[in-house]
């Protein structure tokens, strides 16, 4: 049987009811590749392990870190390295943003609130 093949904009259409809510699209090793809606702020946070990679599927967000924000748009990628502190915030109505970091990574990485998913579902 072939891998399965997923259009990861239409699955977050059809299956992300919430933003910030990330979904697994595939595991590759030790690692995976997650699709969330981002909305309006997420939390100030920084992942002590992990490099956090996100690439911009549909629309635009911004990632903010303590000296200035990065916009991105459609295509746009950026790598935020281990250790660094940042958030995520749309820049327009329910961006769809591809995570690839390591599968143990928790989304809110060193800060616990209300946007913390622990249990999350799948495309």
């Amino acid at each position: 049987m072939p891998p399965r093949k997923i259009n990861l904009v239409e699955a977050a259409d059809a299956k992300i009811t919430k933003v910030f809510d990330p979904h697994i699209a595939g595991d590759v090793n030790d690692s995976q590749a997650k699709v969330a809606k981002f909305g309006e702020t997420f939390d100030w946070h920084a992942h002590d392990n992990e490099d956090e990679a996100f690439l911009v599927l549909r629309g635009r967000i911004a990632i903010d870190f303590r000296d200035g924000p990065v916009e991105l748009g459609e295509g746009d990628f950026i790598v935020v390295p281990r250790g660094v502190e940042h958030r995520p915030r749309s820049l327009s109505e329910q961006p769809v943003v591809l995570m690839f970091e390591p599968a143990t990574t928790l989304n809110t990485g060193n800060a616990k609130s209300d946007l913390t998913v622990s249990d999350l579902k799948r495309l």
